[in-house]
């Protein structure tokens, strides 16, 4: 029998290539051979004898792309990504990433900062805070305040691993900036390859106050191995094997896709003066407590409906926090996940999207009248009054391979919150399914 070699949860026969993908659930391999798996190793496989975070059998048939669901687990099993004394729970593991929590306490900053190349994140913050916040029983976080919290979740990641982290979505539609530090590291939101330690979450509520807890998740994080990401050339051979992006329930012709390292999306400002086609956040609100039961609030105390002006446009104020549809439905395939990009200054005068990942299955059907879901999308006008039109490109979209099929996609299956979504408000509000007039 060929010898094995445990790669996260399966074997790989280090002389051939796996058999078709229900053998390969089998065990089987084209050798004949049934491997074993992980987790049901046997006394003397050579894997159990090897078994440790950091081995090097867990990079020599590591695939390039996202970590799946499945991968995930086994990447928690492992420790790579482990919460002390804490227990990361499952619900917490998403298709193609995991959810981050908010440890026991904030420190409030004067300013926000990132360390340098020899300093870690709470050496820094010794000189930077002028509050300590303890968040067990929750506390209230100010509008345009920074705030740094240490998470519940630490990261050992294998020489080969990096990692990237993003807003949830209910974050980003409340207009709540998070980016996660890591010690020794002169950027946001990406950890390096191979980073062992702590994670820290800057968070900075602009519209709202809000009213935050232990345990509460506003950020999520993505274990990737190596450059997984599509090149547009490859979005157009994907978007004719199967449609990435729909417009007028069917999908948009490969000729007249905007492309430009990614896929652009536009607004929809489109009909009557009737039709709801955004929502403005109120200013002077009360705090939002995003610790209470999806669909506490009304959305009504919190936002103002958007209508659109004749010739099919608006005009954004300046500074103003607006929740705007995309124009195109967006279609994520089992095997690859999407990232929004952050803002693009050749889209114009405006900031769009703060959260960033689009799960596998995200607004996918199998079936023929299948249209994606659209993509929410936060846009703030910078310094002056900007007028957006109907179909205006705003912001893009890119994709990376997966390591795999993730064991459970966005959707019903996990009783997603925007799958094929129609509406722009968060979960957290009293009937946001039925915020747009069609």
């Amino acid at each position: 029998m060929a010898e094995t070699t445990a790669v996260l949860g399966r074997f790989r026969c280090e002389r051939h290539t796996p058999a078709r993908r229900g053998a390969r659930r089998a065990g089987a391999c084209r050798c004949g051979a049934r491997h074993a798996r992980a987790g049901r190793l046997g006394a003397n496989s050579p894997a159990r004898a090897r078994k440790r975070p950091h081995g090097p059998y867990t990079l020599l048939a590591m695939e390039t792309g996202v970590l799946p669901s499945q991968r995930l687990r086994e990447a928690i099993s492992n420790e790579w990504l482990h919460a002390g004394q804490w227990r990361i729970p499952a619900q917490a593991v998403q298709p193609a990433s995991v959810d981050l929590r908010l440890g026991e306490h904030a420190w409030a900053l004067r300013c926000s900062f990132l360390p340098d190349s020899r300093s870690t994140v709470e050496e820094k913050v010794q000189d930077l805070a002028f509050e300590r916040i303890d968040l067990r029983d929750g506390a209230t976080l100010e509008r345009d305040r920074p705030y740094l919290v240490p998470l519940i979740e630490r990261l050992r990641l294998p020489e080969r691993l990096r990692a990237k982290a993003n807003p949830k979505s209910s974050t980003g539609r409340l207009d709540v900036f998070t980016r996660v530090l890591t010690d020794r590291s002169h950027r946001f939101d990406e950890i390096a390859a191979g980073y062992d330690g702590a994670l820290y979450l800057e968070v900075v509520p602009r519209t709202f106050a809000i009213r935050v807890k232990t345990g509460l998740a506003l950020n999520q994080v993505r274990l990737i191995s190596g450059d997984a990401r599509l090149s547009d050339e490859q979005l157009l051979a994907l978007h004719g094997e199967c449609s990435l992006l729909y417009v007028d329930c069917g999908p948009i012709p490969a000729a007249e896709l905007s492309l430009a390292d990614g896929l652009f999306l536009s607004l929809d400002v489109s009909g009557t003066a009737e039709r709801i086609v955004g929502y403005r956040a109120k200013k002077n609100s009360l705090p939002i407590d995003l610790t209470r039961e999806r669909g506490a609030l009304r959305w009504q105390e919190f936002w103002e409906p958007v209508h659109p002006e004749q010739g099919a446009r608006i005009v954004l104020e300046p500074e103003a926090f607006y929740l705007l549809l995309s124009a195109e439905g967006v279609s994520v395939p089992p095997c690859y996940a999407a990232e929004m990009l952050a803002y693009d200054p050749t889209a114009g005068e405006l900031r769009t999207h703060y959260a960033g990942f689009f799960d596998p299955g995200f607004g996918y059907s199998r079936e023929r009248d299948a249209r994606g879901a659209r993509a929410a999308l936060e846009v703030r006008a910078r310094d002056v009054s900007f007028m957006v039109e109907h179909r205006q490109p705003v912001c893009k979209l890119a994709f990376e391979r997966m390591a795999g099929e993730p064991d459970v996609l966005y959707g019903e299956e996990l009783g997603s919150s925007y799958q094929h979504q129609q509406t722009m408000l968060s979960k957290h509000f009293l009937e946001h399914v039925a915020g747009v007039a069609q």
